[in-house]
């Protein structure tokens, strides 16, 4: 089992629990599932699977939460909470990140990242709060004096992934909670205790029960109780962060229920490399992109496309770097390494190349969760590859003519999350850039890049809405109106007729 030490309340965690109103709930036996580490094939811990009831109760003690005190708690009392989050997270970082390691498989590393990324979120976001503001509009008739207020909308249940486990969902949370929202976690099964830790630095810095709760659920059983949730008036927003079948699924749900839902979908992020670039920067920018955290990140690099005319000198670059990576660390478990080396698989089986790698697991993995960096070209639309996430550490080149080539072929894809564009001409660079249709776009950086203090967001089939700082906080606030008519307002209805 997983070690805790140096956390109160998770030192010798054997089971993570459904956690309600700052509680966790009974164990039931025949309710536990394993967290396996795909680095050993062995269950690191076990958790607690939700039922309908539960996910309902927890559903019920958000609403309670936020009715009776948090959706009118002053601003101050929310910036400081999320405050001595920030404070908690720094002192926790080195358990944080064990977590994150041992369910996962990251790199230690990233872990790390993590958490000192989650950190300056939960600081941005405290700082945005206080710019929460209404507006005192123009209007049409003398006697009246309008003011538009923000308010929060209710209780989120936020539904977040396994490969950003803590900055993620940390992100989300904070959004919601800062906004004057409860909120209603739905870890992932594959990183539950990671999860279970940032409900327990809210604990621990003075968060009233039922603020943030938390289910977790075996894969079998999460359609009922996600269904459940988005049915229950209870919830009054949904956030959701993963792939675009799931979101399409989760989307079509809140739909059915008119409930308006904030979603981060998956990518195919293109790089971009112009002839005036610095190839030799840009392939090594291109290289971590596909390659970090095993290619598990909805930003990754899958596509570089490199203008004609540097095509040669650019490849060789490209090559060298990828054959100079022994490892790309390791998938989340057995079955992810499978999904991508099926998807090369089928690429090879269609007439793709591999220039580097290929249907191979790097040297001594004996559990098949570790692929080795791939580099491809020839792929063509009929594999499977060519506009889906592969979620593994490779890369398919491609070549274009000029500018406009370049751009229609970034373009040419189902996803608008993120892209990059190498050059040495900063005009050019935003001109490409916003043709492209992708809600963020890196000017020689990784297409792997977020800042706490701007926007993020997706276009096309990565889902719609914005996260971070002020634009996080907008999701989560509605706008209403109210009219002062004074004593001798009458709308006009009594004096007309």
């Amino acid at each position: 089992m997983a070690s805790t030490n140096g956390i109160p309340g998770l030192s010798d965690l054997s089971t993570v629990p459904v956690w309600i109103d700052s509680s966790p709930q009974p164990i039931a036996k025949d309710r536990l599932f394993d967290v396996v580490s795909a680095q050993t094939g062995k269950a690191v811990h076990q958790a607690q699977s939700a039922n309908v009831d539960e996910a309902l109760a927890a559903a019920e003690s958000s609403y309670k939460a936020w009715i009776g005190g948090w959706k009118d708690e002053l601003y101050e009392k929310r910036r400081d909470l999320l405050l001595r989050v920030a404070d908690i997270y720094e002192q926790r970082t080195a358990e944080m990140a064990r977590f994150q390691v041992d369910e996962t498989s990251c790199p230690p590393q990233f872990a790390e990242f993590n958490v000192k990324y989650a950190v300056q979120h939960l600081r941005e976001t405290a700082s945005a709060i206080s710019g929460i503001r209404g507006s005192v509009p123009q209007v049409t008739e003398k006697n009246v004096f309008a003011v538009t207020i923000k308010e929060p909308i209710g209780p989120v249940m936020v539904i977040v992934p396994w490969n950003g486990a803590l900055v993620l969902s940390t992100r989300a949370i904070s959004n919601a909670i800062a906004a004057g929202c409860t909120v209603l976690l739905k870890a992932s099964e594959l990183c539950p205790l990671t999860h279970h830790s940032i409900v327990s630095a809210f604990t621990a810095a003075g968060a009233p029960a039922g603020l943030l709760n938390q289910i977790q659920c075996r894969r079998e059983e999460a359609g009922a109780v996600t269904d459940a949730l988005v049915a229950s008036p209870r919830i009054r927003k949904v956030e959701f962060i993963g792939s675009q079948a799931v979101g399409r699924i989760i989307g079509q749900l809140c739909a059915k229920h008119l409930k308006p839902i904030l979603m981060e979908l998956g990518g195919k992020g293109p790089a971009l490399v112009l002839d005036d670039a610095d190839l030799l920067k840009a392939a090594q920018l291109c290289a971590i992109g596909a390659t970090l955290h095993h290619g598990q990140l909805c930003f990754s690099t899958e596509r570089v496309l490199v203008q004609r005319a540097v095509y040669e000198e650019f490849v060789g670059h490209l090559k060298r770097v990828f054959e100079g990576m022994e490892s790309a660390g390791s998938a989340v478990n057995v079955q992810g390494a499978r999904h991508a080396y099926e998807m090369l698989k089928d690429a090879k089986e269609k007439g793709a190349k591999f220039l580097v790698g290929g249907l191979e697991y790097a040297e001594g993995d004996q559990t098949k969760a570790c692929l080795r960096p791939t580099l491809l070209t020839d792929t063509s639309p009929e594999m499977q590859i060519w506009d889906d996430e592969t979620f593994g550490p490779s890369a398919s080149v491609f070549v274009f003519d000029d500018d406009a080539d370049g751009i229609f072929k970034a373009n040419d894809s189902k996803y608008g999350l993120n892209a990059a564009v190498h050059t040495s001409n900063w005009e050019r660079g935003l001109k490409v850039a916003k043709a492209l249709e992708y809600g963020q776009v890196q000017i020689n950086n990784l297409t792997v890049y977020d800042m706490a203090s701007l926007p993020i967001g997706g276009v096309k089939g990565s889902g719609w809405g914005n996260a971070n700082s002020s634009w996080g906080l907008e999701e989560f606030l509605v706008e209403k109106t109210v009219n002062f008519h004074g004593t001798t307002g009458d709308g006009g209805f009594l004096t007309s007729h």
